[in-house]
C-alpha cells in the first residue's frame, strides 16, 4: 500500500480564496498556522508508511524558501503555479519507485492538524471490495477562540481516496463532499481524527459541534490544544442546551441556502458569487 497526504500552501488561486489571499500578511500568518498545527501533527504520525507532497507558489518570496529547507526531509516541496491531474499523478508516481497494491492520497490544508493515529487508522482500514473509494474519519475537533468542539461530519475535509494505480483520480478529483460521485464513500468512526482551526483568515470554517474538555483529547493531538481552557460544567450546559442547538440551526440554514444556489448557479457560478462577496467584505473591512 502506497500512502501520500497532499497540501496546497500557497498556490496561485482563483475564486473567494485569491481575495482572503491577497491580503497582507496572509502569507506570514499561514506559515505560523503551518508550524503550530500542520507540522506537528504529520511529524507526530505513530505509523511512518506515508509521504507528504506541498504544494508552492514558484514565486513565493525567499524567506519562505529559506523556511522550507528548514523544515528538513518531512515533506516534499513542489514548486508549481497549477497542479494538473497529469502533473499530480507524476508528482506522485516520482515518490513510489516500486508500486504498491493500492494508491491512498489524503487531502490536508495548510492550517489544520491530524490526529496522531490517523495514518495508521486509515492503513489499517480492510475494504470490502477493490472498487475506488473515499475514506473520511467522519468524527473531529473544531479549535476556536470558543473553545474546543466536537464536531461530526461524514464527507470532510480531510478526504482521501484508496484506489488502484490504474488511472488513479486521488482525493484532488473534485470538492470533498462531492467525491461520492466518483467512488464509493466510506465514513469511519471512533476518535476525533482531525482538528480544524477557526482564525481570521479561513475562507470557510466556522465554529460548530458541541464544547468539549480538551483534556480527553491531549495524548491525540499533543500542544495543539495546550492554549485551550477547560470549560466548567455552568458553561457545558449552556452550550448543550443553547449554544450547540443555535449552532446545527444556523449551519442547517447555511447548508440549505448553498445547496440551492450551487443547484441555480451551477459550480462556476457558485465560485464567482462568493468571490464577489469575499471582495465586497475586503472593501469594507478597515485598513
Amino acid at each position: 500500500m502506497d500512502h501520500v497526504i497532499l497540501t496546497r500552501f500557497n498556490l496561485p488561486s482563483v475564486g473567494a480564496e485569491s481575495i482572503v489571499r491577497a491580503r497582507e500578511g496572509w502569507l506570514t500568518e499561514r506559515v505560523g498556522l503551518f508550524e503550530r498545527y500542520c507540522l506537528p501533527s504529520v511529524r507526530a504520525q505513530t505509523s511512518e508508511n506515508f509521504e507528504w507532497i506541498i504544494y508552492f507558489d514558484p514565486e513565493s518570496p525567499e524567506w519562505l524558501k529559506d523556511r522550507i529547507r528548514e523544515h528538513g526531509g518531512t515533506y516534499t516541496p513542489v514548486f508549481r503555479e497549477q497542479v494538473s491531474r497529469e502533473e499530480l499523478i507524476e508528482d506522485i508516481t516520482k515518490l513510489f519507485p516500486t508500486k504498491g497494491d493500492a494508491l491512498i492520497t489524503t487531502n490536508l490544508d495548510n492550517d489544520d492538524g491530524l490526529a496522531a493515529n490517523f495514518v495508521a487508522r486509515l492503513q489499517a482500514h480492510r475494504p470490502q471490495s477493490t472498487r475506488r473509494t473515499a475514506l473520511y474519519l467522519g468524527n473531529g475537533l473544531v479549535k476556536s477562540p470558543e473553545g474546543l468542539f466536537a464536531h461530526h461530519d461524514r464527507d470532510n475535509a480531510f478526504a482521501s481516496v484508496r484506489e488502484s494505480w490504474d488511472a488513479p483520480i486521488t482525493c484532488w478529483a473534485d470538492w470533498h463532499n462531492r467525491l461520492h460521485r466518483h467512488a464509493d464513500v466510506v465514513s469511519l468512526g471512533g476518535a476525533p481524527g482531525w482538528l480544524q482551526v477557526v482564525h481570521g483568515g479561513n475562507v470557510s470554517n466556522r465554529t460548530r459541534g458541541r464544547l468539549v474538555s480538551p483534556a480527553p483529547y491531549r495524548p491525540l493531538f499533543g500542544d495543539a490544544l495546550d492554549d485551550v481552557p477547560e470549560p466548567d460544567g455552568r458553561v457545558l450546559a449552556r452550550d448543550r442546551f443553547v449554544g450547540h442547538p443555535l449552532r446545527v440551526a444556523r449551519d442547517g440554514a447555511r447548508y440549505l441556502a448553498k445547496t440551492t444556489a450551487m443547484r441555480l448557479l451551477g459550480p462556476g457560478g457558485f465560485e464567482k458569487a462568493k468571490q464577489v462577496l469575499a471582495a465586497r467584505g475586503r472593501t469594507k473591512s478597515p485598513s
